[in-house]
């Protein structure tokens, strides 16, 4: 008598599926993969970074990279224009006193016979090195200022702000005259007025982000791995609002620019015989209508340059912010 077999006992209806498919499917399909057939499926195109894709983003913008390559041709011509050219920014000519632009002077002189081109390169290095600076500096302070009101909230959060609502109320070129009296005509004492008040817009922006960003996880996580709020603010919290802290600075240079400009147009500001383009446009004053040319060229480097630091600072808050983007 035949015994019967006996049917094995499956531990899952899986294990009964694969063995019953294992007498359908061909021998040469369970054969393992060759190398090449493998790498059929490695995804090709390689991981970009986050600054990497702001920059291609960027370089669509047509306006932002024009504004771009002016500032570098600026920056360029501002450093090596008054040194490779014959004259200098204070050399006077009693006898090419008011000449029109001509191949010698490309811009003319003025009534003292000065090179006006060289003088205007010359101003341009006060200028974007007013600009750049002062810029840099505010944004130092109002980055720590708004990243620690924000941060700490509470009663902190409220005498900081304060503070900052009575200095916005106070007209900015009261004090900047006053500073001027006391320090002078210089350089320095045009960086330390405009460094009072300028981190105001910087701070109540960086401010506003980090009370966004102080309840997100990575912020709470950070306090749960025992990070100190220093830590935190420094590391997490101030590095993700680098958009914002970036469109912010850019768009402060070409207002702090104008501001010189402003102030050397009054006649309180670089004093001479050093040149910054609103020490031409004052100079020019006299002779408007008779010799036009003399406001014309500074006043038309201080178009261009803060024109062309708009379209920057546009297309960065394009390119730091996908959400703006169609």
């Amino acid at each position: 008598m035949k015994r019967k077999m006996e049917e094995p006992v499956w531990e899952s209806p899986e294990a009964q599926a694969a063995y019953e498919m294992a007498d359908v499917i061909p021998a040469d399909l369970m054969e393992p993969l060759k190398d090449s057939d493998r790498e059929t499926e490695t995804i090709e195109r390689k991981s970009i970074s986050y600054l990497q894709m702001c920059w291609r983003r960027l370089r669509k913008d047509k306006l932002a990279m024009f504004g771009l390559i002016v500032i570098a041709i600026m920056t360029i011509l501002a450093i090596f224009a008054p040194m490779l050219c014959p004259y200098t920014y204070d050399q006077t000519d009693f006898a090419h006193m008011l000449e029109w632009p001509s191949a010698e002077h490309w811009f003319g002189t003025d009534k003292l016979g000065r090179d006006i081109f060289v003088r205007t390169m010359y101003g341009a290095r006060i200028s974007l090195t007013i600009g750049f600076t002062a810029a840099f500096i505010n944004m130092i302070i109002g980055v720590l200022y708004g990243g620690i009101a924000g941060y700490l909230g509470g009663r902190t959060d409220m005498i900081m702000m304060r503070i900052v609502d009575i200095l916005s109320g106070i007209p900015s070129l009261i004090y900047l005259i006053l500073i001027m009296m006391f320090l002078g005509n210089t350089m320095q004492s045009i960086l330390i007025a405009m460094c009072l008040t300028y981190w105001i817009t910087t701070a109540k922006m960086v401010r506003g982000q980090i009370l966004t960003l102080r309840e997100q996880d990575f912020a709470l996580a950070g306090k749960v791995c025992g990070l100190s709020k220093w830590q935190i603010l420094i590391h997490h919290l101030i590095p993700n609002s680098i958009g914002t802290i970036i469109v912010t600075v850019t768009f402060l240079i070409p207002s702090a620019i104008f501001q010189e400009a402003f102030l050397s147009f009054l006649g309180i500001g670089i004093s001479v015989p050093k040149a910054s383009w609103g020490t031409l446009a004052n100079d020019a004053i006299e002779y408007l209508f008779s010799y036009p040319y003399q406001m014309f060229f500074p006043a038309v480097a201080i178009s261009i340059t803060i024109f062309a630091l708009n379209f920057i600072g546009d297309g960065l808050r394009d390119a730091l912010d996908p959400r703006l983007k169609k």
